[in-house]
C-alpha cells in the first residue's frame, strides 16, 4: 500500500535506534524526507547514512532536548530543509526504581525528559506546520501510561501524560489540517531486552531456545494474546499508518500495540 508519503519531511527525535530507528526506516522507506536524531553524532549519521545506501531520503540533528538550547539547535537543524510535515515524539529514557526510593528531584528530571522534551519540539515545529494547512504530531506512549505498575512510576506517569497531551493538542490544531495521536507500545524486543532475557533463562528455567524463552518469559511477566514481545517494526507501522494522509480522520486517538497485554479500555 503506498501511503502517500513521498514528499514529506519527517523528524522522529530519538531515531539514532531502538523504536525511533526502526520507525525512521520505514518512513524513509515510504517516501518521506527523514531527519534522524539523537544526541550522539556517530549513531545518528550512522542511520542517515544507512537510509540513504538504501535509496531513501535522511538527513540527522544533533541535541539534547531535555533544554531548551538542545531543542533549539534540533528545531534549527530540522527546519533548514523547509518546514517540517509530521513531527514523531519519541525520545525518552528510564531508570526503573521503587516507587519509594524515587525521589521528587527523580519524578523533575523524568518529566522533563519524558514530557517537556515533547512540548519543546511541538513549540518549535507546529507553527510553521501550521502555515502548511496539513501536518502529523505523533507522540509514542507506553501500555505502562495507561495500566502503571509499581516500578519507574515517574516514567510511566510521564507517558500517561503524553496521551493526554495528544489530546488536548488536538483539540487546540482544530480546522488547521493538523492532528496529534498517541502510539502506546507494549513490552517491545529490542536488543538490550533479549540480552536481559537471555541473562534470566536460567534463573527462571525459561529453556535454552530463545523462542522457549520468549514464549515463558511472556507467559510469566508480560502476559499478552499473541505470546510474544512486540517488534520495533509493528510500532513502527502504526506511526507510518497515523503519518499518512489516510488518516486524516484520526485525531486525538491512543492506538495501542501491545499484543493484547493492556485490559483496559
Amino acid at each position: 500500500m503506498d501511503l502517500n508519503l513521498k514528499g514529506k519531511r519527517a523528524l522522529i527525535t530519538g531515531s539514532s535506534s531502538g523504536l525511533g530507528e526502526a520507525i525512521a526506516r520505514l518512513l524513509a522507506a515510504e517516501g518521506a524526507e527523514v531527519i534522524v536524531h539523537g544526541r550522539n553524532e556517530e549513531r545518528a549519521a550512522r542511520v542517515a547514512d544507512e537510509i540513504r545506501a538504501a535509496g531513501g531520503h535522511a538527513t540527522y540533528a544533533i541535541g539534547d532536548l531535555s533544554t531548551d538550547e538542545g531543542a533549539d539547535a534540533v528545531a534549527k537543524s530540522a527546519l533548514h530543509g523547509g518546514s517540517a510535515d509530521i513531527l514523531v515524539n519519541n525520545a525518552g529514557s528510564y531508570t526503573p526504581r521503587p516507587w519509594f526510593d524515587t525521589t521528587v528531584s527523580d519524578w523533575q528530571n523524568s518529566y522533563n525528559i519524558n514530557l517537556l522534551a515533547y512540548v519543546r519540539m511541538i513549540h518549535r515545529l507546529v507553527p510553521a506546520m501550521k502555515t502548511l494547512g496539513w501536518g502529523r504530531v505523533i507522540q509514542i506512549g507506553s501500555s505502562g501510561g495507561i495500566e502503571p505498575f509499581a516500578q519507574q512510576p515517574d516514567y510511566l506517569a510521564a507517558t500517561a501524560a503524553r496521551h493526554n497531551l495528544s489530546v488536548s493538542l488536538a483539540r487546540e490544531l482544530k480546522g488547521t489540517g493538523i492532528t496529534a495521536n498517541t502510539v502506546a507500545p507494549g513490552p517491545m524486543l529490542l536488543e538490550n531486552t533479549r540480552k536481559m532475557l537471555m541473562n534470566m533463562a536460567g534463573q527462571f528455567g525459561w529453556g535454552d531456545q530463545w523462542a522457549d524463552i520468549e514464549r515463558n518469559a511472556v507467559e510469566q511477566f508480560v502476559q499478552n494474546d499473541v505470546g510474544r514481545f512486540g517488534r520495533p517494526e509493528e510500532v513502527a507501522a502504526a506511526v507510518a499508518y497515523l503519518a499518512s494522509p489516510l488518516s486524516d480522520y484520526v485525531s486525538g486517538a491512543l492506538l495501542r500495540v501491545d499484543g493484547g497485554h493492556t485490559r483496559s479500555v
